[in-house]
């Protein structure tokens, strides 16, 4: 670690507080998806976290823009061949259950808790301060840097295609909202619907084949297996009147045409199989420049193993080229983005800032 690398990682440790105050700013806002509004096709909830995310960003300095309403830009440095990095400030809803207040976050026993502080907020601005710092140091980069916050990752991610109308991708970067350490391929997931004809082929094909004793993967001749991303899954099956619904994930050794091949072989011809959607797996070299660079930074941060790893999870990676998942959550911690009393260790937040502000000075003065 360089003498530059030091200071910035001191630099981090000395706004811990307003890092978390800005936090804490930013999760207080519901920014849950609703109706349209001017200026706001995602809610006025969403587009005021925005507003008031970029507000902040200029306070310390930085050059902003909104790309068509849906998508802030924070820059620093010239040009267009950016390092990018691109979370989302839209949420869930936070559901019941909650212990307190799910937008007046608070600490509790070192945790931050807070509709958001996970799922992406925390996250995403952990790496805004991490640039931050950059900033204040005055280290400059060979490649610029922009953070992205996006705001419809939770409901659809059709933010990222109207971007990509108006700006050319990054070209490298990753996104903080799946796991640590980085992420060198996700699953494809494509997502089914079945209408039927005759009501009773709903269910006479729903317990042949969903529900029977095998399972479904076995039964619809997709018991996959990859050596790296593991078995093909199906998921989230839901029946409604006339029609069943359901998703797969599954690994880059079998094309999504041929999954569709395999299930419209069990129907009948007057039923309607129909593919809703379709997300092709995404797949890095992982000795490539930028798997090795953040794997270094996360290394050094948090002494663990950084030997990159796959997921079966989706994130923006599969709407934004050359971006990888990396990060928020350490070797462990599942099941908590969702759920009531969502909740994120002050001091991972702060082992977030430090992995990623080594990434961004890193990745930013990298041959790529």
């Amino acid at each position: 670690m360089n003498e530059n690398e030091k200071q910035l990682l001191e630099a981090i440790d000395a706004q811990k507080q307003e890092m978390i105050d800005g936090i804490c700013q930013i999760v207080s806002i519901d920014s849950k998806q609703s109706d349209p509004a001017e200026h706001a096709p995602y809610g006025t909830g969403v587009r005021k976290a925005l507003d008031e995310t970029l507000k902040l960003a200029e306070s310390f300095g930085f050059e902003t823009e909104v790309v068509a309403d849906q998508v802030g830009i924070v820059k620093y440095g010239q040009g267009d061949d950016y390092i990018g990095v691109l979370g989302h400030l839209d949420v869930v809803p936070e559901g019941t259950g909650w212990t307190s207040d799910p937008y007046k976050p608070e600490i509790r026993d070192g945790k931050l808790y807070g509709r958001g502080v996970l799922d992406n907020k925390g996250p995403i601005l952990s790496c805004l301060y991490a640039l931050k710092a950059m900033k204040d140091l005055g280290l400059k980069t060979e490649h610029p840097i922009w953070i992205l916050f996006g705001t419809n990752e939770e409901t659809g991610m059709n933010d990222i295609p109207t971007y990509l109308e108006h700006k050319n991708p990054p070209i490298a970067g990753w996104t903080p909202d799946c796991k640590f350490p980085v992420v060198y391929a996700e699953r494809g997931r494509s997502v089914y619907e079945i209408h039927f004809t005759d009501p009773e082929d709903l269910f006479t094909w729903t317990n042949a084949y969903l529900l029977n004793n095998m399972s479904a993967e076995r039964a619809l001749k997709l018991d996959v297996v990859d050596p790296e991303f593991g078995r093909l899954d199906i998921r989230n099956t839901k029946i409604a009147p006339g029609k069943v619904s359901f998703s797969v994930s599954y690994p880059p050794c079998i094309e999504n045409s041929e999954v569709e091949h395999r299930i419209a072989a069990t129907l009948k011809p007057e039923d309607n199989l129909q593919c809703i959607s379709d997300w092709k797996p995404v797949f890095f070299k992982k000795d490539g420049t930028l798997c090795q660079v953040l794997q270094s930074a996360y290394e050094e941060i948090s002494h663990l193993d950084g030997t990159p790893v796959t997921t079966t999870g989706g994130t923006y990676a599969k709407r934004m080229p050359n971006i990888v998942p990396f990060g928020p959550s350490f070797p462990g911690q599942k099941g908590i983005a969702h759920l009531p009393d969502e909740w994120m260790n002050v001091e991972d937040l702060m082992s977030n800032a430090r992995i990623y502000a080594l990434s961004l000075l890193r990745l930013g003065n990298a041959n790529l």
